[in-house]
């Protein structure tokens, strides 16, 4: 019974979700982003406490900002997400706009000149701007990331998002023990894989990130140092227009796994405070690290 509930709410959360998705592709380009950007800003981000949370999360690791300051952030995080919804969604217009973007940065030409040689890299990111955008920037130069991704809660969600995120390049290996194989295996074979950094791991080391200790994997490093790969960092920068940048850094020395990981941090750090509004401040990120906001001590966490 409890089964048929879930798939009843699932069908139903999913069906509203894809007819949103359906209004929002009539609309053209730039009216469809404005308008998730707003609805994403004036009525998702109340209803569902991402302001409250990015609030928190700046007075944690931006005490410095003002008043006015933390709210234009605020409001920036919040129509950053609804873009990269929509950008998702996209397809060929936004591959288009990945394929336009300004590429810069020392990365770039180790990248390509790994691909040349047939040799494999490691792209790290976070959920910042649109990691998408590197994707498909590589993709519309035969370069392909494969990156793994973790399965939606929601299975009639989880397919089209799924099928959504493979247009920006493949292969894309689901997380759990097959997954993983997978992607070591196409490591293995030369490719690239990309790894988003930023995500909090229970009982992962503590390491400081924007002044504070957050758990931080070191599987990036450890991948990198293993395979003797380049671990490159790379941003995905919305531009005002709606365009990207896609910033390509000097690949991290390779050290000691706890040096590049602390290395990780740093370069997601300097970007994030370059463009606070460009990160996604909603999630977790120093929760369990001996420095919980406010919020999270009011709700059990």
């Amino acid at each position: 019974m409890s089964t048929s509930k879930n798939d009843f709410g699932y069908k139903l959360s999913d069906a509203v979700i894809r007819g949103f998705l359906s209004l929002m592709l009539k609309l053209p380009y730039d009216t469809r982003m404005n308008t998730v950007a707003w609805l994403a800003d004036h009525v998702l981000a109340p209803l569902s406490g991402n302001r409250r949370r990015i609030r928190a999360n700046l007075d944690l690791a931006m005490p410095e900002l003002s008043t006015a300051d933390r709210e234009k952030i605020v409001h920036e995080v919040a129509q950053s997400m609804g873009r990269m919804l929509m950008e998702t969604y996209s397809g060929k217009e936004f591959q288009e706009r990945a394929a336009a973007a300004k590429i810069e940065g020392p990365g770039n030409a180790v990248l390509e000149q790994a691909h040349k040689d047939g040799k494999a890299a490691l792209l790290v990111t976070g959920h910042f701007g649109n990691y998408l955008a590197v994707r498909g920037s590589f993709l519309s130069r035969g370069m392909p990331i494969g990156v793994l991704y973790k399965r939606m809660s929601n299975p009639f969600f989880n397919e089209h998002y799924v099928a959504a995120m493979a247009d920006f390049g493949e292969p894309m290996f689901e997380r759990g023990r097959r997954g993983m194989s997978n992607m070591l295996k196409h490591l293995r074979g030369g490719g690239f894989v990309g790894i988003v950094h930023d995500q909090r791991i229970n009982e992962a080391p503590i390491y400081d990130f924007m002044g504070k200790p957050a758990r931080t994997a070191e599987s990036a490093a450890e991948l990198a140092l293993k395979y003797k790969v380049d671990l490159v960092p790379c941003y995905g920068i919305r531009q005002p227009d709606g365009s990207f940048v896609i910033e390509t850094e000097a690949p991290i020395p390779h050290t000691n796994a706890q040096e590049m990981t602390q290395r990780l941090n740093d370069s997601l750090e300097a970007i994030v405070r370059r463009h606070p509004g460009q990160w996604m401040w909603t999630h977790n990120r120093w929760r369990d690290a001996g420095n919980d906001t406010d919020e999270d001590r009011a709700r059990g966490n």
